[in-house]
């Protein structure tokens, strides 16, 4: 390994990544609002999630070729890593909606991804701020912040499947439409793990 200072762009990295997690939930809730037009902003979807894929592995190789790296090697991988994952959820669930022939959004994962993308522009105030560990109070805010829409997004899902047993028929539906509000739900409960993360990092660091 060679030494490189510590200004290396791990930090944009991060910020590029989620942009990128962003512009993918953003679409997503477009896909919903939309959804006789999904399959095309579906491809782009997924063309979204591929440039994050390429983020994450970029963000390993420069770990593996610094010698000091900004912030410990595990927290790197495992905040590069929960990031991804938001996209990855989210990109799995547009493309289980067209599998399984879903012929309109439910109101309540309408709901669900709008908690989903108030959770994501947190996490991407979170990966800002970390640039500068003075920024911990405005971490530390985010991420109850994100604990907050985790929390209102696990209302929903209750909601979502009270509702559905109680009133859905067909087994078959009621399966995938279980499925997929706990797909959604999976991606905010991802977006906590990253704000567990930075949490750590802040009181490590600060």
């Amino acid at each position: 390994m060679r030494i490189i200072p510590r200004e290396e762009k791990f930090f944009d990295l991060f910020e590029e990544l989620a942009v990128k997690i962003e512009e993918g939930g953003l679409l997503f809730m477009d896909i919903l609002e939309n959804y006789d037009q999904a399959e095309p902003k579906i491809v782009r979807l997924k063309e979204i999630e591929h440039e994050a894929d390429v983020i994450t592995h970029r963000t390993y190789e420069k770990m593996h070729r610094t010698f000091l790296t900004p912030l410990d090697r595990e927290d790197i991988y495992a905040l590069v890593n929960k990031m991804d994952s938001i996209l990855d959820i989210t990109e799995a669930c547009a493309i289980r909606m067209s599998l399984y022939r879903i012929r309109e959004p439910a109101p309540e994962l309408k709901e669900q991804t709008r908690i989903l993308n108030k959770a994501i522009s947190k996490v991407k105030e979170v990966v800002h701020a970390l640039r500068n560990m003075k920024n911990a109070r405005m971490i530390i805010d985010a991420c109850v912040a994100i604990n907050t829409a985790e929390n209102e997004g696990d209302v929903v899902l209750r909601t979502a499947v009270t509702r559905l047993f109680e009133h859905e028929k067909d087994v078959v539906e009621l399966i995938k439409w279980k499925e997929i509000f706990e797909r959604i739900e999976e991606a905010i409960d991802t977006c906590e793990d990253v704000s567990n993360i930075a949490e750590g990092i802040v009181l490590k660091n600060a």
